[in-house]
């Protein structure tokens, strides 16, 4: 005779979860994580193994640059506390941004110039700006001459020939830029 047993639902997706993936979910409920979608067990199991995939890549770093053959303990925790310590930063104390503030908010905003529209600050205080200045080197007076006559004979080439080159021509303003 055959017998068929029925089982809960609550109890037929916990036998064909993997053993990771059944660790994970008894740790959601130790934290009281009673409800939530099934696939957050695969996002912790992945993240997860790509945490465990770098720690390890990094012992092995760690092991081979000490001449071992093998991965210890040692090179493990360096690897987690390396992890640790580049991942996690903790932000400075309340008392250093406070401080920091106060430094800061001494200094008044400056006066924005009244007119028509949206106030703004002035120009020298905005990313708007020019950061750069046109400087235009002295010549000498008989150098300046020899080069004008040199653009003027350079200035008359055949009018085909104008056409075809988009080469600017040496009559063109000459300066240099310097930045700030």
């Amino acid at each position: 005779m055959l017998t068929l047993r029925v089982k809960p639902k609550a109890m037929e997706g916990e036998e064909d979860l993997p053993r990771d993936a059944k660790i994970v979910k008894s740790l959601l409920k130790s934290m009281g994580v009673e409800e939530y979608e099934p696939r957050v067990i695969h996002q912790f199991l992945e993240l997860w193994y790509r945490y465990v995939v770098d720690v390890l890549t990094d012992a092995q770093v760690y092991s081979e640059h000490a001449g071992k053959q093998t991965i210890d303990c040692d090179d493990v925790n360096l690897a987690i506390q390396s992890k640790v310590n580049f991942s996690f930063s903790q932000p400075p104390p309340r008392e250093v941004l406070l401080e920091l503030a106060r430094k800061r908010n001494k200094v008044p905003l400056p006066k924005a110039i009244p007119g028509p529209g949206i106030p703004l600050p002035p120009e020298q205080d905005t990313l708007i700006c020019t950061n750069y200045q046109f400087a235009i080197p002295k010549k000498q007076p008989a150098q300046a001459m020899e080069e004008t006559e040199d653009d003027e004979v350079s200035a008359e080439p055949n009018s085909s020939q104008e056409q075809k080159t988009d080469v600017p021509h040496p009559t063109s303003q000459k300066s240099i830029v310097s930045s700030q």
